[in-house]
């Protein structure tokens, strides 16, 4: 997909650290966006810096942690804009011993990291069929390897990553291309979140802009062909 004027892509997660960088570089490139996030307020100023760079956006806020109501409401996006890319980013980060983690927050996690992407693939695959499209899903390091204290976090993207590998084997033959990007430790704001505590040098992490060079350029390889996983480390040796 070496050019993309005229191409749709739908970015969860859109208003801000990784989601936010992606949908920018997606821009540059010349691709218009769709924009989506929980905060109306935080996707407009997002949304702002996309137009800026001379290609449409449009917003909708949608909590995709709602599990029962997100395919409904994807689809009908799919049905107002002819969405070529899909790059699924919105997801939590939990830290917290196995013992005593609530179900609650172990059924959270697991809503947003991997059903919300399973309910958003469902809304679009006819259309991404169609359109011969890509999908990018966000997983993590996270979900090649396991982290003491984050074992609940790390089941979620071992999930994400056996459904991007479940996707990409069915889809293969329609013409979609599924890429599973795994960053290691990224400078974003979700280590402000109240659910994470993790004592790291976020200095020393890859930043949200390196992570979208690197979905880039994998959209950007030839229809012919495909990175289905790919590790991204930042050099400093931080997790």
């Amino acid at each position: 997909m070496s050019d993309f004027n005229g191409k749709y892509a739908l970015v969860t997660g859109a208003s801000s650290g990784i989601g936010r960088a992606i949908a920018l570089v997606l821009a540059k490139a010349g691709a218009d966006l769709i924009l989506v996030s929980r905060s109306m307020d935080k996707l407009e100023k997002v949304a702002e810096e996309v137009r800026a760079c001379g290609v449409s956006a449009h917003i909708y806020a949608i909590d995709l942690a709602d599990v029962a109501n997100v395919r409904e409401k994807v689809a009908a996006i799919g049905d107002r804009h002819p969405i070529d890319i899909l790059v699924n980013n919105a997801g939590m980060g939990y830290t917290g011993n196995l013992d005593d983690m609530p179900l609650e927050s172990w059924q959270t996690i697991m809503d947003l990291n991997v059903t919300s992407v399973f309910q958003c693939v469902q809304a679009l695959l006819p259309g991404l069929r169609e359109r011969n499209g890509a999908i990018v899903n966000v997983v993590s390091v996270a979900g090649q390897q396991v982290f003491p204290g984050w074992v609940g976090y790390c089941t979620s993207k071992f999930a994400l990553m056996a459904l991007s590998r479940g996707i990409a084997a069915e889809e293969r033959a329609n013409g979609i291309r599924v890429t599973a990007i795994c960053p290691g430790s990224v400078n974003t704001p979700i280590w402000d979140t109240d659910t994470v505590d993790a004592d790291f040098d976020r200095n020393a992490m890859l930043t949200p802009e390196t992570v979208a060079e690197a979905v880039l350029g994998v959209l950007s390889l030839p229809d012919s062909a495909v990175v289905e996983e790919l590790t991204l480390m930042p050099s400093a040796g931080v997790l």
